[in-house]
């Protein structure tokens, strides 16, 4: 992957850019923070640290544009727009700008009482959505595809979330919703009140019921009060939020009828670190032993070898495949010529007894990589981590493993019920008529490779970049280009072009010449053809034919008239 073509995707120009992949229909960010006493306290640097960290990784992001539109707005004392509508690529350093006046906002004091809080809370929703409204009308001129753009509400609050939920609802039965794809309130609870959480009066209940069955539906998420938790909410923005059609179809063989169809949306677990800006990549790049190998100025022979320090070991069970990325690398006992026979028999025993405690304790180990800091500007680098699996054979598999930065949420459910019984039977009637092996060999999977390489081998034949003529054919053109005046030089030249004559048909534009032979003081005649001066553009734009005295100047210390 060459993340170097990715920023072509994005723009921090004033328009709005809609990028042509899976992401074309994100919808654009609101978020909203409760910011009143006295519960600003207590979240202020759990939401100001994630939120900081969060845009941090969403402004360096290299690939299509997951937040087309972020706004924040802070409900303290009073409701305030900290950031209007921006896009958030190239905009770090006013997002964090943003993100610092927030936190600047006092938690100490008292309201009165949570309704005075709901009744913000419910107005700033209003306002970021007539926001929004004037944004999409101001931008969509002449954009037509900017009309299908949505807007995702997030309320961030530490007051009882059932409570906001009722009133917002109950606010917004009357609202002009068609723009909102999406209205969360997040709850952030703490160990003390989680006895709380989830408490609502059977009449509050009844008038939620009701509210519901008005079309007005809030989501509610209970997080903890602490970092992770509320990164893991702000994540979920990275995510794919199109829902327009199923992403994929699982067939499987049928006896009887066509095909049993799965239909299935995917998901993505994590950020691949390809498309973060690093140098030298997190891991991202295992495609070959080189791209492994720690980048350094001084030569191969120079470069120490690459270090990982073992600073875990793992129940092979407890590793989900899901967090592994890249491609695996196989590590082996070294046979480098310049250990002596000793050494190398003593590192063949011990890394034989490596595979073979892992393999018999079916233990896995966590790796980490120093980073090579290369400037102070760079601060402390950055750790990549790697799990080492043992294998049958005397060897080693080595495969990168995210970290906790670029992890995407992914609470999908555990079920505890049994299938239905008529899904279980179509299912387990399609599995019988696959063949079973109890061992893989990728021996047995072709891909079709050779032939598709074939195919477009011979459908795009490069063509050749030079117009052949017959030799005699271009020196009657050369010299009617030329005129009498450079007879001269024609004649000094037919020793060399003699030499060639034995080639049938000569390309209309020489090669250049070598530098060793451009500083040469004596050189011979040039064997090639002769061809056409070039003819230089003056300032107006008008061609013009250099002087004779130029030409003959020129042909006798090179054959060649540069343009500058």
């Amino acid at each position: 992957m060459n993340n170097r073509k990715w920023p072509a995707g994005s723009s921090s120009s004033g328009n709005l850019v809609f990028c042509s992949s899976s992401f074309k229909r994100q919808p654009a960010r609101v978020l909203i923070v409760d910011a009143l006493p006295p519960w600003w306290s207590d979240t202020r640097v759990v939401i100001c640290d994630a939120l900081d960290n969060f845009l941090s990784l969403a402004c360096g992001l290299y690939g299509p544009c997951r937040i087309p539109l972020f706004s924040l707005y802070a409900v303290s004392r009073q409701q305030e727009c900290l950031l209007p509508f921006v896009q958030v690529h190239g905009n770090l350093a006013r997002l964090r700008t943003c993100v610092e006046e927030l936190r600047s906002i006092q938690g100490e004091g008292y309201i009165r009482g949570p309704a005075r809080g709901g009744e913000l809370l419910l107005q700033t929703v209003l306002d970021s959505l007539q926001q929004f409204k004037q944004y999409m009308r101001h931008t969509s001129t002449g954009n037509p595809s900017g009309n299908n753009i949505s807007v995702e509400v997030t309320v961030v609050t530490s007051q009882p979330g059932q409570a906001i939920v009722h009133q917002l609802e109950m606010g917004l039965k009357d609202a002009d919703l068609a723009s909102l794809k999406r209205l969360l309130v997040v709850h952030i609870y703490s160990a003390r009140d989680w006895s709380q959480v989830g408490s609502l009066p059977e009449a509050t209940r009844t008038e939620t019921e009701e509210c519901l069955m008005l079309g007005t539906e809030v989501d509610m998420q209970q997080v903890e009060n602490n970092v992770f938790s509320m990164e893991t909410v702000l994540k979920a923005w990275l995510q794919e939020q199109g829902g327009d059609r199923e992403h994929l179809h699982l067939l499987l063989p049928d006896r009887l009828e066509s095909p049993v169809c799965v239909k299935c949306d995917m998901q993505e677990r994590l950020i691949s670190p390809a498309l973060i800006p690093l140098s030298p990549a997190l891991g991202a790049r295992t495609e070959s032993v080189q791209d492994f190998l720690p980048v350094s100025r001084r030569s191969a022979s120079q470069n120490p070898p690459q270090r990982l320090k073992a600073i875990k070991s793992l129940r092979a069970d407890g590793v989900c495949e899901s967090v592994m990325y890249g491609l695996p690398l196989v590590l082996c006992p070294t046979t480098c010529w310049q250990l002596d026979w000793d050494e190398m028999e003593a590192n063949h025993n011990l890394f034989h007894a490596l595979c073979h405690t892992l393999r018999s304790r079916d233990l896995f180990l966590l790796l980490q990589v120093e980073p090579v800091q290369r400037s102070a500007a760079e601060g402390s680098g950055v750790y990549s981590h790697y799990i080492l699996q043992p294998s049958p054979s005397l060897s080693l598999l080595l495969k990168p493993v995210v970290s906790r930065e670029l992890l995407l949420p992914c609470s999908l459910p555990v079920s505890n019920q049994d299938p239905v019984p008529d899904a279980m039977h179509t299912i387990q009637g399609c599995l019988t008529q696959l063949d079973e092996e109890f061992l893989f060999n990728p021996l047995s999977v072709s891909s079709n490779l050779y032939q598709h390489l074939r195919s477009r081998g011979l459908l795009s034949q490069p063509r050749y970049p030079y117009r052949l003529q017959p030799l005699a054919a271009h020196r009657e053109q050369s010299q009617a280009a030329e005129g009498p005046k450079s007879t001269g030089r024609h004649a000094r030249q037919n020793q060399g072009r003699q030499l060639g004559t034995n080639s049938r048909a000569r390309a209309t534009v020489a090669p250049l010449p070598s530098s060793s032979s451009l500083s040469s003081s004596v050189r011979p005649p040039p064997a090639k053809a002769s061809r056409p001066a070039l003819m230089l553009l003056s300032s107006s734009g008008s061609r013009r034919a250099p002087p004779p005295s130029q030409l003959d100047k020129d042909s006798k210390d090179d054959d060649f008239v540069v343009a500058q």
